[in-house]
């Protein structure tokens, strides 16, 4: 008699976010289960191929196997690099004055006010 696993797989979009649980044999891969949760027919954006994929939060490869009660998750590429984004972030800062020019830390005259309380 062979071991049955419970295996939860998830995905989510900005509009939508599906759990599904599968029942697989010990031994099934994460490529698998995912195939065998059917979430693909949800969500026809979902490549394998191109997508990364991860059990709790830790990436995983399609031919690792999961344990009894795992959590396959399948993420979707990022829209924006976040690097670029603080980037920005402390450029916008710098330009309304809440960023010193030079250094991107706080203005002299924010330090000043604070120090004299």
């Amino acid at each position: 008699m062979m071991n049955m696993l419970t295996i939860e797989v998830a995905y989510a979009t900005p509009e939508k976010q599906l759990i599904l649980t599968v029942q697989v044999p010990e031994g099934t891969t994460v490529q698998q289960c995912i195939e065998q949760s059917g979430i693909v027919e949800h969500f026809a954006e979902i490549d394998l191929s191109q997508q990364k994929v991860g059990i709790w939060n830790k990436a995983a490869k399609l031919d690792a196997t999961p344990r009894d009660g795992d959590r396959i998750e399948i993420y979707r590429p990022l829209i924006a690099d976040p690097k670029a984004v603080r980037k920005r972030r402390a450029e916008r800062a710098k330009e309304e004055g809440r960023a010193d020019k030079v250094t991107g830390g706080r203005p002299d005259t924010q330090r000043r006010q604070r120090s004299k309380e």
